[in-house]
């Protein structure tokens, strides 16, 4: 595998992580060689070993990494500060390691796969707080502070009086310290979960006004297009007056979680924010919550190469699919001939964006344990047009479409598996929706190196 590896990293552009580096100023440690650093990084997520600590001991201890390293032996500290520095051209690295499996043949395109997977934060779900318990606790913190002040004041007063006039800074209570750290913190997530409700209800407005002015365009009836224009134009401005700067670029495609918010732009009692990674999300996965992300991935049926990969603190999967189709085209320079997915992806837009784009979509509309209960799908009346909904159930229903469908799970299951299970990975050592989107495209594109490897296709003349 290491000399696989050092092949590989051999045919790697790496000019973005080198311009980083070069940019800097030349005073000071000489540095490693990125390519060598890059390579620990990559042979240590193929063995599923993240941690810098884990590396730094294995450039000692371990013959094949000595072999990657050349005998150089880089400071945890150093390899921790590569990742973190260079998260930012992951995503390159991806496409460059989906360009070789690309030229390996292992990419075919026919039958593209796509579900997500939940991937614990580096956060526990112990650590965030509803808007509700902070407003409480912002208030007994508040409380207590100023009883400790009043207790301190008293003190001072009766040391004054015995002692002589004098303190010295340090004799202020640690537990005073300590609730003062807290209630800052506290006040801090506040503040932002504040904002984020705002945005939230700037970004609703936003789209009830985009409705509103569809509706104007389409009604013949002037009354109902002054009316929608006018509805529209207030909207508008209320969205402009609550979030008066634009929004922030996205890290990701994909949709995002909007925070429960009242009419009035504050933000829901159960609303909540992580104190430790604040862009993760509660979720549930196997009938369990954790604090985590929702990781999107596009499956290819051949070998299982992963081509297209992201991520979102949205929970639920719906709205992802056409992201995810562009994605694969972005990618590979072509849409798949078939994509499947599971009922969390199902929408009436998700179906006619597949057809619109060329791609055959066989989306489950409902779980396997539902379809007993459910009513059949009626038969539209001669010269009717058959709903979204009950045209994808009779595609599904049909011999094609069962056997097609019946293949998603042995596309993309196995390979959470072989994240997840064979290779250890079940957290993100990196915070926030941009470092775990990043440290995402990592993890896969070790994914698709050791399927290169592991098929014997060796590296593409």
């Amino acid at each position: 595998m290491v000399y696989f590896l050092l092949d590989v990293l051999a045919e790697l552009d790496l000019h973005e992580i080198e311009g980083k580096i070069q940019a800097k100023d030349p005073r000071g440690t000489r540095p490693y060689s990125p390519r060598m650093m890059l390579g620990l990084l990559i042979y240590g997520y193929c063995l599923g070993v993240r941690s810098s600590r884990r590396l730094e001991r294995l450039s000692y201890e371990d013959v094949a990494v000595r072999v990657l390293t050349g005998g150089q032996h880089p400071d945890h500290s150093r390899i921790s500060a590569f990742r973190r520095e260079h998260q930012g051209a992951f995503r390159g690295l991806f496409l460059q390691v989906l360009r070789l499996c690309q030229k390996a043949g292992l990419v075919k395109l026919g039958h593209v796969s796509i579900d997500g997977t939940k991937l614990q934060a580096n956060a526990s779900k112990h650590k965030a707080m509803s808007y509700a318990r902070m407003e409480k606790q912002e208030q007994r913190l508040e409380a207590e502070i100023e009883r400790m002040l009043e207790e301190a004041e008293r003190a001072d007063q009766e040391e004054d009086a015995r002692f002589g006039v004098g303190q010295k800074e340090e004799d202020l209570p640690k537990e005073l310290r300590r609730r003062e750290d807290r209630l800052a913190r506290l006040r801090a997530a506040k503040a932002e979960l504040e904002a984020e409700a705002r945005q939230s209800r700037a970004q609703k407005l936003r789209e009830q006004a985009a409705r509103a002015r569809r509706t104007a365009e389409a009604s013949p009836d002037e009354t109902v297009v002054k009316r929608s224009r006018t509805r529209a134009r207030k909207l508008a401005d209320r969205a402009q007056a609550l979030q008066e700067d634009p929004p922030e670029a996205k890290a990701t495609q994909l949709p995002r979680h909007r925070v429960r918010v009242r009419p009035d732009a504050t933000p829901h009692p159960k609303a909540q924010r992580n104190f430790t990674d604040s862009d993760s999300r509660l979720m549930e996965s196997r009938g369990a919550f954790l604090q985590g992300y929702n990781c999107q991935t596009a499956v290819d049926e051949k070998v299982q190469v992963i081509v297209a990969a992201d991520l979102t603190n949205q929970a639920p999967d719906s709205g992802n699919l056409l992201p995810m189709v562009h994605q694969v085209e972005a990618n590979c320079g072509s849409l798949p001939e078939v994509v499947s997915a599971d009922c969390g992806y199902w929408s009436p837009e998700a179906a006619e964006g597949c057809e619109t784009l060329g791609t055959d979509g066989y989306i489950a509309t409902q779980r396997e344990r539902d379809k007993r209960r459910s009513q059949p799908c009626t038969e539209p009346e001669e010269g009717e047009e058959p709903s979204p909904l009950a045209a994808m159930q009779r595609r599904l229903q049909s011999e094609k479409g069962r056997a097609l469908y019946a293949r998603r799970k042995v596309i993309v299951e196995p390979v959470f598996g072989q994240i997840k299970e064979a290779r250890g990975i079940r957290r993100f050592l990196l915070r926030g929706l941009e470092s775990a989107t990043a440290e995402w495209q990592l993890i896969c594109c070790t994914h698709n190196l050791l399927k290169i490897f592991r098929h014997g296709a060796g590296l593409p003349a």
